[in-house]
């Protein structure tokens, strides 16, 4: 039997709702920059055991540049994706 309690119920998070705004951002910024930077080193030295010796300062760098980035981009991103959207 479920209890009605809301108190009771268990939270799906650990981080406040009011941090949303950085979470989705660092999250997206690591994913990308992982899955680029892999892509990147792999087309420049090729699938050999060098490629998992340079991948992880390649991602490090990107991300350092991707994170802050996308932090000042994503509210011009927010207004133009309002624009191009049908709100009807």
């Amino acid at each position: 039997m479920k209890s009605s309690n809301p108190s009771a119920r268990r939270r799906s998070g650990f981080i406040p709702a009011r941090h949303a705004n950085l979470v989705m951002p660092f999250l997206l910024s690591v994913l990308m920059t992982c899955v680029v930077s892999l892509i990147s080193t792999l087309r420049g030295v090729g699938f050999t055991s060098r490629l998992f010796d340079l991948w992880p300062s390649a991602w490090g760098l990107s991300w350092l540049v991707a994170f802050p980035t996308l932090l000042l981009v994503l509210p011009l991103v927010k207004k133009l994706t309002a624009l191009l959207i049908d709100q009807g």
